[in-house]
């Protein structure tokens, strides 16, 4: 069921605003009921500060019982079972409505290597509803990053997109951008493939200030070309006054745009203070009673756009077209597959293994897994999950996703680049190949399981021969 508050007089959802706050900051006032006749209710990110940041339940336990709240979750270095904590506490709070997202690199990242030995593990966000999913108590949202500008990184988006809804997500929510053609383009494929699925965006009164911080940070998934900063920064040297006028005209507009357009609501960032609040309304109220049309006209009017291109990146796509290596090594590994475990051949070989008495099984444990890790490393990228995936994700391992990410992508790409910066994504050439090879089903209903921590640096092939026997 849907977050959002019913019409007093129809059954419609009613467009509602709902308004971000950081828990690294908790000096905030609480935003108003509503905001220009539109439902206001409070939402609580998950480590966006820092990866530090006091969790978002502790935070939400500080405003008024009776506000409406949204709890985000980040999977960023986070396991299954600090997860099914997280849910216990939110039960016995009363707390329904959550965000589940697989998070944006650690801050300790920033620098393209790890301060510590250990690999960190990222939650994904699909694993993460499916676990809230079996309790049956929550309204479940998930993020989606359309601000995407090559084919494969955009069907990556879309694919893993099905399968957070099959998995069990209620609402969607998108990640922060300008580019109208993509956020038009998002709502026409949710009502095509699920007409009745609740759609919010995430929209910000986009300052200069904010706007050159997040370039020099480069957060995660947020296209700023060069134009949005060129006028931001002219209109702030100019005249800081109207430069602010400006700032909340756009975000009303946008927010207009997307009532317009059919979504549910929008998640407003960067907005928290009453004086904030103050000024989008007032800018909301001026548009409100705009068409589609002429909120798009003014909009493009204080951009000073003269095409959607202005709103598109900078960067330079990578090569966009699969290698013949990479096909060859698909039907390669995936007749490999078929014959060694889909076949009598590999129950065979794991009866030889562990079944003979005069066998030590411990040290066949042992040699197999060494064995396994040295045909896969060199040739896939295995690290001994213990939980071979390889079948359901075209022969590419996603222990060479920095994330570890199985089922998809994150929203981080940019211009199929990893968020890392160090390598393509993985799932755009997974996306790439799964087309020619017409595999593009499996990349959309598919839900891969979490690896569990203690199957880890065990032998996968030990597992499933064991797993096999069970059943």
């Amino acid at each position: 069921m849907f977050l959002s508050l019913k019409s007093a007089d129809s059954n419609q959802t009613q467009f509602s605003i709902w308004v971000e706050y950081l828990c690294s900051n908790i000096q905030y006032q609480p935003a108003k009921q509503a905001i220009a006749g539109f439902p206001a209710m409070l939402t609580f990110a998950d480590r966006v500060h820092s990866d530090e940041d006091p969790d978002p339940i502790s935070v939400a336990a500080q405003f008024p019982q009776e506000i409406a709240k949204l709890l985000h979750f980040s999977g960023k270095d986070r396991d299954i079972r600090q997860f099914e904590h997280f849910l216990d506490q939110a039960e016995q709070l009363g707390y329904r409505h959550l965000l589940l997202l697989s998070g944006d690199k650690l801050k300790k990242h920033q620098d393209g290597k790890e301060q510590f030995t250990e690999r960190t593990r990222y939650l994904e966000s699909v694993n993460a509803v499916m676990a809230a999913k079996k309790r049956d108590k929550f309204s479940i949202g998930v993020a989606f990053n359309p601000f995407k500008y090559t084919e494969a990184e955009s069907d990556a988006q879309y694919f893993k997109l099905h399968k957070k809804i099959q998995a069990g997500a209620d609402f969607l929510i998108t990640q922060l951008g300008f580019d109208l053609d993509k956020i038009k383009q998002t709502q026409t494929r949710l009502i095509n493939d699920y007409p009745h699925f609740p759609l919010i965006a995430c929209v910000m009164p986009l300052t200069f200030r904010r706007a050159r911080y997040m370039l020099k940070h480069q957060v995660a998934g947020i296209v700023l070309p060069q134009h949005i900063l060129k006028i931001l920064e002219e209109e702030h040297l100019k005249d800081p006054v109207q430069a602010k006028k400006n700032v909340y005209e756009r975000c009303a507009l946008q927010i207009l745009i997307c009532k317009h357009l059919g979504y549910a609501g929008i998640h407003l960032s960067a907005c928290h203070q009453p004086e904030e609040q103050q000024q989008l309304e007032q800018a909301i109220k001026k548009y409100q009673a705009f068409t589609l049309d002429d909120c798009k006209e003014h909009w493009n009017i204080l951009w000073r756009a003269e095409s959607e291109s202005v709103f598109q990146p900078d960067v330079k796509p990578l090569a966009n077209k699969v290698k013949m290596a990479q096909l060859i090594k698909y039907r390669t590994l995936d007749w490999m597959h078929r014959f060694f475990f889909d076949s009598p051949v590999a129950m065979g070989v794991g009866q030889f293994i562990f079944k003979p008495s005069f066998w030590n099984r411990s040290k066949a444990n042992q040699i197999l897994l060494s064995i396994e890790y040295i045909s896969k490393h060199s040739l896939v990228g295995c690290e001994s999950c213990g939980q071979c995936r390889l079948a359901d994700t075209l022969y590419i391992c996603p222990e060479t996703c920095p994330k570890g990410l199985a089922n998809g992508p994150c929203g981080g790409t940019t211009i199929d680049r990893c968020e890392f910066g160090d390598r393509e994504c993985i799932h755009s050439i997974k996306a790439r190949v799964a087309k020619v090879v017409g595999q593009t089903e499996i990349l959309k209903t598919k839900l891969i399981p979490t690896v569990s921590i203690d199957k880890r640096n065990t032998s996968s092939w030990k597992n499933w021969y064991e797993a096999e026997c069970k059943d």
